[in-house]
């Protein structure tokens, strides 16, 4: 018992003096150090088997953590790449806006002239309208004038020799009556003409004036939505964001929990190694 053997019990004592007592407690005391041998071996056991688990699933949760902390760290560099992606579409959509801007805004410009054009030629078209008539009255005058240069010249072909010289001048104003009338009538003929031609030209000029107003339309409605789009660019931008914190601080708890796996398997490791200590100590006593 003395070297650790405690295979043999020690015999009862028959007696009831003080070395049967003596003996009666060693046996007690045996009793107990053979149970307390046996349940420390169990638990030694126990507890390097528990080790051993949790050192086996502390290895396979640091496994599992470094693979998380690997695919968190790829995830929050494509959510980077992808954040950057949106902020340049934003950037680019608010470039393409101010574009959009300018460009309505020479439209708008270009239809005013447009329209500044389409008033000029109808004030040429009245114009040209009000010279056709007084051209029209001219060619009257000169028409009337004609009569009566005839008339003249019938009333001085009466009074013979006395009308002769009067003749002459009632003949001179019939020619340039005629002259007159016959430029009233060219002029009224090339103002008509270009009555007919301004009227074409205003036809055009409405039409592309109607053009260019369906141009200021589209570029407002063009503005609009590159404004829509560059608005939803950034509110992806922020969700992206958030979304790429939310992951690096995801990153750092998961780096976190790996340091606690490291600790946790030092801890397994220190307890094996104690388990495997004490199943030493306890491996010097042997029981049945």
């Amino acid at each position: 018992m003395a070297e650790g053997d405690l295979r043999t019990p020690p015999l009862m004592p028959l007696g009831t003096d003080e070395p049967a007592k003596v003996i009666l407690d060693l046996r007690v005391a045996y009793d107990s150090l053979h149970m307390l041998i046996r349940k420390v071996r169990h638990s030694a056991r126990a507890l390097h088997s528990a080790a051993a688990e949790i050192s086996a699933a502390s290895l396979d949760l640091g496994g599992r953590t470094e693979a998380a902390a690997a695919s968190l760290e790829e995830q929050a560099s494509a959510m980077e790449e992808i954040g950057s992606t949106v902020a340049t579409t934003a950037e680019r959509a608010n470039m393409a806006a101010t574009f959009a801007v300018d460009n309505s805004q020479v439209a708008e410009r270009g239809g005013a002239v447009f329209q500044e054009v389409v008033s000029t030629m109808r004030n040429i078209h009245t114009s040209s309208t009000k010279i056709n008539d007084i051209i029209g009255v001219i060619d009257g005058i000169a028409f009337q004038t004609n009569i009566l240069a005839l008339n003249a010249a019938v009333e001085a072909a009466r009074a013979g020799e006395a009308g002769r010289g009067f003749a002459v001048v009632a003949s001179e104003v019939r020619t340039l009556a005629q002259r007159s009338a016959s430029a009233a009538r060219e002029i009224k003929g090339l103002i008509s003409a270009s009555v007919e031609q301004v009227e074409g030209g205003t036809r055009v000029v409405e039409a592309a004036g109607q053009t260019m107003g369906e141009v200021v339309v589209n570029a407002r409605q063009i503005n609009q939505f590159l404004g829509e789009i560059a608005a939803a660019c950034k509110e992806q931008a922020l969700g992206v964001g958030e979304v790429a914190l939310s992951i690096q601080d995801l990153d750092k708890n998961t780096q976190q929990n790996s340091a606690l796996v490291e600790e946790t398997n030092a801890a397994a490791g220190a307890l094996t190694a104690q388990a495997d200590e004490l199943q030493a100590e306890i491996a010097n006593f042997r029981v049945a």
